[in-house]
């Protein structure tokens, strides 16, 4: 993990030997769940250090360390349980809740939770139009994460309603994403949040310009969001 241990230094993370001795299990069990269940393209050692676990890292430029065991995160679209894994490892404090549209993904990460042993995570699979509706998790939660889910104008809605007022949102893109920002302002107000900015992710590690769009939750979401499942991504309000 000699990539990853580098990469984090040059985000001020210094990764602990038995936290990497983490990431190499995760990779290992990774790898040989991917040949039974499609979790992720990315296979090689080198490239699932950066662009997987890396990557997830960088989150860690939008958030204050968390200071006590009350910080409570929800991953959606976690698939392979990314990036939420990669900053339960970096934090063990933290109050973890992995969702996920689809019970393989859900399998294994029930899996590699329980090989790392991480404590204080909740795996839910579920739709998040429809998750987002349920006392249990609607405005529940301190931080969201999403990951290379749907354009940012669909994505707000099915992010932000999770999100407590007073929370943070961060979305992990790359690329171009100005027109997309610009296209997500409506959602974003709509849906109760506010654009604190785009962050740029300067390392040598990645040359796809990844970005951290940050948005607070200054209000609560209507009841009526998020619509029904599909429609967010169908029908997008721009």
């Amino acid at each position: 993990m000699e990539k990853l241990r580098l990469g984090a230094q040059k985000l001020g993370i210094e990764l602990q030997p038995a936290q990497l001795e983490q990431f190499e299990s995760y990779y290992r069990e990774l790898v040989d769940w991917n040949r039974r269940v499609n979790l992720t393209a990315i296979t090689d050692y080198a490239e699932v250090q950066l662009k997987h676990f890396l990557d997830s890292l960088t989150v860690a430029r939008a958030l204050a360390e968390p200071a006590g065991k009350d910080i409570r995160l929800i991953d959606v679209g976690t698939g392979a349980g990314i990036p939420g894994i990669p900053l339960k490892i970096l934090w063990p404090e933290i109050r973890l809740v992995l969702l996920d549209a689809t019970a393989k993904k859900a399998r294994f990460l029930h899996h590699i939770t329980a090989q790392l042993g991480l404590d204080g995570v909740e795996i839910t699979v579920g739709r998040a139009e429809e998750v987002a509706h349920q006392p249990d998790y609607r405005e529940r939660f301190g931080v969201v994460l999403s990951r290379a889910v749907a354009g940012l104008p669909a994505l707000v809605e099915l992010t932000l309603p999770f999100c407590a007022v007073g929370g943070r949102f961060i979305a992990q893109k790359k690329g171009d994403i100005e027109d997309e920002v610009n296209q997500a302002s409506r959602a974003i107000d709509r849906l109760g949040g506010k654009l604190v900015g785009v962050e740029k992710i300067d390392l040598p590690e990645f040359a796809d310009q990844r970005r951290l769009v940050i948005i607070d939750k200054v209000a609560p979401t209507p009841e009526k969001y998020p619509r029904r499942p599909g429609i967010p991504v169908k029908r997008p309000l721009v």
